[in-house]
């Protein structure tokens, strides 16, 4: 979804998160300082504020330059990244790649909307705004949904509430499906990552599970029937092909899983290009021209991200320097290993909790882990497969109900965050598998 197109819900919800850094930080830090003016009598009394610090607020003030200062450093490589991989996507798009993946999905999605008249210009819409999303074409994906709800909205009996199509349309659609994780790989590029396609893989697996898990929620409360032999052949086959590649990862060593994940992924990427460069030139589309085109999208995007990104690093980084963020995830990490686990993942886990809420803010989390604990590291690497392997549930579900004016959603909420933990639960078990 694209990141500068925010609704006035979002935006609330925005102003909250954005708002609620800056002033717990602000209590923690006073709090920290009265617990060492009167740590004598606070000890004695068995309470405790955190690591007592008279500079805290010295060091909150420094986050703040620090993270605007990084936000810049980040964003000029990221115009080059975006440019290059949205100039690719321009070629596919225009070599009709959108168009091949509808066909391929168009009788597994006629059995999923079963309410909808035969050909209805609904059904085209959805799938191409899904086989947008799966490419990464964001700009491409938004007005196409719009499409697909306005049209879903026309055999709805009730305008006013969300139809079992347009709820089945949008977990699909915040679930997040991706093939082609453009953003988070142009992130970690950015922040020079050795192998920044590395997350590649393990997006791909995450963000299948959390589709997965979204569809079956849904098809339950619709009482759809996932033993129909259309949908077996679609999710099964998938299914049975990703579980066997992660079990035969699972009996390799560390060093070959990374070798396997390095061949596979870069084979399938750089295929992939190929496969649009090969489709355009099959059209008599001028490769160069189209990618030009959306080169210029990509620096056009890249410029826009810059206020969000300069917000919610000096937000999270004024939190975290202020010790708040260091004793929420103490206090998680402390139950975790209370019931037996290993828990590396909790530094990770600011990212998960941001995606569902807002983009921006899950891309501020990921860029923040990483200048903290660095590139190359294990709450990185599992932050930027959190960010590839969810949508931003709320935020969907605000654009594409408030562009209709539906305002009952029933369970299109519980269904999308079930998706949601799903890909966050899936996201932790792979990266182990990748990264550990």
């Amino acid at each position: 979804m694209h990141p500068i197109l925010l609704t006035k819900h979002n935006r609330l919800a925005l102003n909250y998160i954005f708002a609620g850094f800056f002033i717990i930080a602000f209590i923690v830090a006073v709090l920290r300082i009265v617990g060492y003016l009167f740590r004598d009598f606070f000890l004695e009394w068995g309470w405790y504020f955190g690591e007592a610090d008279l500079n805290v607020f010295s060091a909150i003030v420094q986050s703040t330059f620090n993270s605007a200062q990084s936000s810049i450093e980040i964003i000029v490589p990221l115009i080059a990244i975006m440019a290059l991989w949205l100039g690719i996507m321009k070629v596919g798009e225009a070599g009709g790649a959108i168009k091949i993946l509808s066909r391929l999905v168009a009788p597994f999605f006629r059995k999923l909307f079963p309410e909808l008249p035969k050909d209805h210009p609904a059904m085209g819409s959805m799938i191409m705004n899904i086989s947008a999303n799966m490419l990464g074409l964001d700009n491409a994906a938004t007005p196409l949904g719009l499409k697909a709800m306005k049209d879903l909205q026309s055999v709805n009996a009730k305008p006013d509430t969300a139809s079992n199509a347009q709820i089945m349309f949008l977990v699909l659609n915040t679930s997040g499906l991706t093939i082609v994780p453009v953003s988070v790989m142009a992130l970690l590029a950015a922040k020079e990552a050795v192998n920044p396609s590395d997350i590649f893989l393990p997006i791909l697996l995450a963000t299948y599970f959390a589709t997965l898990a979204g569809l079956i929620s849904v098809s339950i409360y619709q009482k759809i029937n996932l033993f129909d032999k259309t949908i077996l052949a679609y999710l099964g086959s998938l299914t049975l092909i990703i579980i066997g590649f992660i079990y035969w990862l699972t009996n390799l060593s560390q060093d070959q899983v990374g070798v396997v994940s390095s061949l596979v992924g870069n084979s399938i990427l750089f295929s992939i290009i190929i496969g649009f460069f090969a489709l355009a030139i099959r059209k008599k589309e001028n490769v160069y021209d189209r990618f030009i085109e959306g080169a210029k999208e990509g620096f056009d995007v890249a410029i826009k991200i810059i206020p969000y990104l300069v917000a919610m690093l000096v937000a999270i980084g004024v939190f975290r320097a202020s010790g708040a963020l260091d004793i929420l995830l103490e206090g998680i990490r402390s139950v975790v290993a209370f019931v037996g686990l290993n828990t590396d993942f909790v530094d990770a886990l600011p990212t998960a909790f941001m995606k569902p809420l807002s983009g921006s803010g899950a891309r501020g989390a990921m860029l923040e882990t990483i200048s903290t604990f660095g590139v190359e590291s294990f709450p990185a690497k599992l932050s930027a497969v959190f960010q590839g392997s969810t949508e931003t549930t709320f935020y969907t579900l605000a654009v594409y109900y408030g562009a209709i004016n539906v305002t009952r959603t029933r369970y299109t909420v519980v269904c999308g965050l079930i998706a949601d933990v799903v890909g966050i639960i899936s996201a932790i078990f792979i990266a182990y598998l990748f990264f550990a």
